[in-house]
């Protein structure tokens, strides 16, 4: 997917003064993603993609706040307008903090083509593949997508290392599709991990679940016989889904399964999105959208943050020497 930013001066401006006025959870993004009923997980017009990027980068916020002129003047408002932006978007924690599962780890895995790659000081290609959740639907920026604040969270834990986090969602797919693009999306880029978000468009979509889970098991056999670490990643919880509560239980349910027989990762985002509402009284629309399905720029920042967690801890036993059975590799948010 292709992001366009502005790039200065006036552009800057008109961009600014059309954004909306703060990147809250659920506010204005949410607003806009109501306007567009979204079929499917991620099934998105070239007007809603649009809408994904009204905020500009922080660079050109910066690089606009060193000439700000009196906040009194058209183009001083709309220069404060942007530092609001970029300080809602820095701080984005401090409204809803991101807190771990109370439950805590039951078991934690290895990712070791990872690891290897950076006790050894070589570039690390992570693949992140999936639909609209991963392609960032619901974000009011290219930067608050989850493979972007993964990928800036693992920058900052491994300064040193040349780690790259290729986004390869889709909106409105699931395995079927999926399968159809892995060799070219995924396999082709010879990646050390590849994150896999699926199963959410199979439940909206009424795709059998057995049949779902046996066309994932079919793709991790193939990411893992391509010398690659995987992470599954389940459907979210969010009003869409769970009103199909029979169909989503199921495919949580398999998915768990395909990842303990295939000995790889999974990452249960149900469960991590269902405690945020029920156990830590987090409201819905903190975090999802008002479409009732897509994650927000706090849901998709706090995903991200306890991913990352959880693969710098795994990362981090494997280059400590911590025996890690290999074939233990389910892990659960820390």
């Amino acid at each position: 997917m292709r992001f366009i930013r502005p790039f200065c001066g006036i552009t800057l401006l008109a961009a600014v003064l059309l954004a909306p006025a703060s990147i809250l959870p659920a506010r204005v993004p949410a607003a806009q993603a109501a306007q567009q009923p979204m079929p499917s997980e991620g099934a998105r017009s070239d007007s809603s993609r649009a809408s994904a990027v009204q905020t500009t980068g922080m660079g050109n916020v910066a690089a606009a706040v060193q000439a700000s002129p009196p906040p009194t003047s058209f183009t001083g408002r709309a220069i404060e307008k942007a530092k609001e932006v970029a300080k809602s978007a820095g701080d984005i924690f401090s409204r809803v903090p991101c807190l771990p599962p109370k439950g805590g780890a039951k078991s934690i895995g290895s990712l070791p083509h990872v690891a290897g790659k950076l006790a050894s000081g070589l570039p690390v290609v992570i693949v992140a593949f999936g639909s609209s959740s991963t392609e960032g639907y619901g974000s009011t920026a290219p930067e608050f997508t989850y493979p972007n604040r993964l990928a800036a969270q693992l920058r900052r834990q491994y300064p040193n290392a040349d780690i790259s986090v290729a986004n390869r969602g889709h909106g409105g797919e699931d395995a079927p599709e999926m399968m159809k693009r892995l060799q070219a999306a995924v396999l082709d880029m010879k990646p050390d991990l590849v994150i896999w978000q699926v199963g959410t468009n199979a439940v909206l979509r009424g795709l059998d679940p057995i049949e779902t889970a046996k066309l994932v098991s079919d793709g991790v056999a193939r990411i893992q016989a391509a010398d690659a670490d995987l992470v599954l990643v389940d459907p979210q919880y969010s009003p869409k889904v769970t009103e199909k509560a029979q169909s989503a239980s199921q495919m949580v349910r398999l998915l768990g399964k395909v990842a303990e027989l295939r000995h790889v990762g999974l990452f249960p985002r149900f469960e991590v999105m269902r405690e945020w509402h029920e156990e830590q009284a987090i409201p819905i629309d903190k975090f999802v959208v008002a479409d009732g399905l897509h994650m927000n720029d706090w849901g998709y920042a706090c995903f991200a943050q306890l991913l990352g967690d959880d693969i710098i801890k795994s990362v981090g036993q494997i280059k400590l020497g911590v025996n890690v059975p290999s074939g233990v590799q389910t892990y659960r948010p820390m």
